[in-house]
């Protein structure tokens, strides 16, 4: 089966070219391609001066936007697993292949990367937000999702195609639950280790950490109540 690994990319030029180079030799078995999200910095230079697979969006769309670019891509060329994977240099190629057998061998619609599975959270103000998001999708789905922000997520190709005909979903944690509730999506977790952003500044400040928590908590809530 063919697996697609979408790397959205904004103004990432001191991480895209060792993440690609770390995924091209430690899982050189899936194809990639990489959403430039209207970068103002060499990110898509750097990409097109070592051929990578690219695709250049003139103007910033926002994760929601690269990242369903990627999918599109993914359901045009009849991709069967498609992975959300960061250009940052957190997630780790080597787990691609366990997610995908995960998937393969349970029938998943999908498979997230998880870092608590088997670990528990550490305790800060972001893990108190993910275990009240974690609460909500709960409550509203009877599902449990240990690790619901999580940005390393593989779709089989009934989400592929969700993503890429529909303007509503987004990789974010109420789409989840709303896969889950209303289109009985099979999520299951596994476990993975993930590292620090290899450069570059993560663009969750302590307040933009505290209104992403209220905003997908109440995102959650309108999925559920308002869409289909």
């Amino acid at each position: 089966m063919s697996t697609l690994i979408i790397i959205p990319a904004y103004n990432e030029e001191e991480c895209i070219y060792q993440t690609v180079l770390e995924l091209l030799e430690k899982a050189p078995e899936f194809d990639y391609v990489i959403v430039n999200d209207g970068s103002s910095d060499k990110t898509a230079d750097i990409c097109r001066s070592h051929g990578f697979n690219l695709i250049d969006l003139p103007v910033n769309l926002g994760l929601s936007g690269a990242f369903q670019t990627g999918m599109k891509y993914a359901y045009r060329h009849g991709y069967d697993h498609a992975m959300q994977f960061d250009a940052d240099g957190q997630h780790v190629p080597l787990y691609i292949s366990d997610l995908v057998d995960t998937m393969d061998d349970s029938g998943a619609d999908v498979v997230i990367g998880s870092r608590f599975v088997t670990e528990s959270k550490p305790r800060s103000l972001r893990m108190l937000g993910s275990n009240l998001i974690s609460a909500f999708i709960h409550l509203t789905t009877g599902a449990v999702i240990k690790d619901p922000t999580s940005g390393m997520r593989l779709y089989n190709r009934s989400a592929i195609a969700q993503f890429a005909t529909r303007t509503d979903l987004s990789p974010e944690p109420d789409t989840l639950a709303l896969l889950i509730k209303r289109h009985k999506a099979v999520v299951l977790e596994h476990q993975v280790t993930m590292r620090e952003r290899a450069g570059g500044e993560s663009y969750l400040t302590l307040s933009k950490s505290i209104s992403y928590m209220a905003n997908t908590c109440s995102a959650i809530l309108f999925s559920l109540w308002f869409r289909r």
